[in-house]
């Protein structure tokens, strides 16, 4: 996690008046300016008061991340957009309240370091980390009830809503569940910051980052190579006199993001930076827009248009060059590198028709845009035994259509969004292993999607590194 400083941490809460009213690139946007637009997939909160406490609440606590990080993050990825860098994003599909363990956080960030020091080690590429990680705990959903044996109660809609387990109570929206995400998030930034800025991180700890059951993997096995690789390059610098207790090779940079679905939650967290007089999201570093959140008219684009955070928005196989153009207009109007990511998420076999054209559009138009590939969310099916899976060559083949559509276009392909566990979890077919559909149930854990466990991650992250290199 990046250290904040003094300046970081100057901000004013959300309601005080901005020095300059609406932000320049947003005129007319002010921090509740969301409300008078259609919001899709809200919560039906059954106490409005108890909500309104919650929120209240929210507006006191101090901001999860600081204004001077996201800025720092937007620098990031500027490179990228330039094609000077490549984003690995990557986490949980949902956090739990109850799984947010210090083994489970480490176990996640032991995945995403190893994915990334793969990909940087073998692409000789700055890899930006952006973890789906200290708030990604509300989830959009295709209906708002679910029915089971002729019982109709709401949908799960994530741990800050209501509770996985199927009765009235669990499923009841609490808005006392806000406060707790708030606090979860806050003790997961805590932990990442220890890890990532107190020697857990370091690069000459490549081996220790191997667990067991990756260890035992044809990835492990490859990775380990690539860790001995490392190793032998680090003696060779100290040979020559080079400084290998640098704080880069000590530490990284892990930045933070999530959905930003529900509105309230995100507005209570929202603060002027007293420096810059910037209207900032401090409940992540990076939000992004959904597929089903992403009118250009609606809420959710108002809502993030005036944010100063580096912001995305996911295209799925519905939306149109038209649309992505409008998004790129009204997200980032000044064209401001690093500012807007656009997430393709069209499924394989589609990348060509579907996220093609968007692409053309875009770059010439001139928007310089981050472009990144989702793998997962466009090749979701559900099995014979009403399994929700993802297979492991169908992820890969996206990826590698992506990476061809921009090869034939001239443009960057800057990244890839990822689902994905520290976990030995068995949700997703196929890979290096080859899971087979009836290991199914052997550990299905996740509460919503499939998520890549960590051998598949790696698996991964040695053919991404692979597509990377043949581009470079």
């Amino acid at each position: 996690m990046p250290t904040p400083t003094l300046s970081d941490d100057a901000v004013s809460p959300s309601g005080a008046p901005s020095p300059d009213g609406s932000p320049e690139h947003a005129p007319g946007w002010h921090s509740g300016s969301w409300t008078g637009r259609p919001a899709g997939q809200q919560p039906e909160w059954p106490d409005p008061a108890a909500l309104s406490e919650s929120l209240a609440e929210l507006r006191r606590r101090p901001p999860l991340v600081f204004a001077g990080e996201a800025r720092r993050l937007t620098e990031h990825l500027a490179r990228v957009s330039t094609g000077n860098a490549f984003v690995l994003q990557a986490g949980d599909c949902a956090e739990s309240f109850e799984l947010s363990t210090a083994d489970q956080i480490r176990d996640r960030l032991k995945v995403i370091l190893q994915m990334a020091v793969v990909m940087q080690y073998s692409a000789g590429l700055p890899i930006v980390k952006v973890g789906r990680i200290a708030g990604q705990f509300a989830k959009p959903r295709s209906k708002p009830t679910e029915t089971r044996d002729g019982v109709t109660l709401p949908i799960f809609r994530g741990h800050i809503v209501n509770d996985i387990a199927f009765d009235s109570q669990s499923r009841t929206p609490d808005p006392s569940r806000l406060l707790q995400a708030y606090n979860t998030s806050a003790a997961t930034l805590n932990l990442l910051r220890a890890f990532t800025r107190g020697g857990y991180a370091d690069l000459r700890q490549v081996h220790t980052w191997n667990q067991e059951f990756v260890a035992s993997s044809p990835a492990g096995q490859r990775y380990e190579t690539l860790a001995n690789g490392i190793d032998a390059a680090l003696r060779f610098m100290n040979a020559c006199g080079l400084d290998t207790d640098d704080s880069a090779m000590r530490q990284v940079e892990l930045y933070t993001s999530h959905e930003a679905l529900l509105l309230g939650y995100e507005e209570a967290l929202t603060r002027t930076d007293s420096i810059t007089g910037d209207w900032y999201d401090c409940s992540a570093h990076m939000l992004w827009i959904g597929e089903r959140t992403r009118e250009p008219d609606g809420a959710h684009v108002e809502f993030l248009r005036g944010v100063h955070n580096p912001i995305g928005t996911k295209l799925g196989p519905t939306a149109t060059p038209d649309e992505a153009l409008a998004l790129c207009e009204a997200l980032n109007p000044k064209q401001i590198p690093g500012r807007l990511t656009l997430i393709s998420r069209v499924g394989a076999g589609n990348v060509s028709a579907s996220f093609g054209p968007i692409l053309r559009a875009v770059t010439q138009a001139g928007h310089p845009v981050v472009w990144q590939c989702d793998p997962m969310h466009g090749n979701t099916y559900t099995t014979d035994e009403g399994v929700k899976t993802r297979h492991f060559d169908a992820i890969l083949a996206e990826i590698q259509e992506y990476f061809a559509v921009h090869a034939a276009v001239g443009t960057w392909p800057g990244g890839v969004h990822l689902e994905i566990t520290g976990d030995a979890v068995t949700e997703c077919i196929g890979g290096g292993d080859d899971l087979a559909k009836h290991q199914l149930g052997d550990r299905y854990e996740t509460m919503c999607d499939p998520r890549l466990n960590a051998r598949q991650s790696l698996d991964l992250a040695f053919i991404a590194a692979e597509l990377l290199a043949e581009v470079i």
